[in-house]
């Protein structure tokens, strides 16, 4: 169902979370482009709440998030051309995407996606934790967007110290920037 001509992932680098990611109970690796297969369902799942109601057949749908996957897909990857694509494992088995990029002034988590069967378990808040952590010990704040209606989500960053900074009436996605706190040394 997926094209054969996307985008590769970018060669892999070592993210600023690696460092601190070691006692978690998850692990990461760079994402290869033989991952796709359970990527798509994994970007699926995440919008089943929201095709719910949709009138279509399931064909449709599979198709619509098949092109959905692969337009996603297509513009992380120009607009993040340098960004870290990372496979979520738990004890060797992908459970999740986490899409960091560092390469601006702050750094911004493009995406973090887990499978339904380990969404609520701790690992997302690990993840980010981690992320927390690499970008507090270089003094660099974190950004991300989270869908306004995605709530489980909102509450998670708000959480974390994830503010939102600011979003125009109507708009699908609110912008929420995380900063380290600055303890002056003793």
């Amino acid at each position: 169902m997926l094209p054969a001509t996307l985008a590769p992932f970018p060669p892999e680098r070592r993210p600023a979370l690696a460092g601190v990611a070691a006692a978690t109970g998850w692990q990461w690796r760079a994402l290869r482009d033989d991952d796709l297969p359970w990527l798509l369902p994994l970007y699926a799942s995440t919008r089943e709440e929201e095709l719910r109601s949709v009138p279509w057949p399931d064909a449709a749908k599979r198709q619509f998030l098949a092109q959905q996957f692969v337009a996603q897909h297509q513009h992380y990857q120009s607009r993040h051309p340098r960004a870290h694509y990372l496979a979520i494992l738990r004890e060797g088995q992908p459970v999740g995407r986490f899409y960091v990029d560092e390469d601006g002034e702050e750094d911004l988590i493009v995406d973090i996606s887990l499978l339904p069967s380990s969404r609520g378990t701790g690992i997302g808040t690990a993840v980010i934790g981690c992320q927390q952590q690499a970008c507090a010990a270089q003094g660099r704040a974190l950004r991300l967007h989270v869908m306004q209606h995605n709530h489980a989500a909102l509450r998670l960053y708000q959480r974390m110290g994830f503010v939102a900074t600011s979003a125009a009436a109507g708009e699908l996605y609110l912008p929420m920037r995380w900063e380290p706190v600055h303890r002056p040394l003793s």
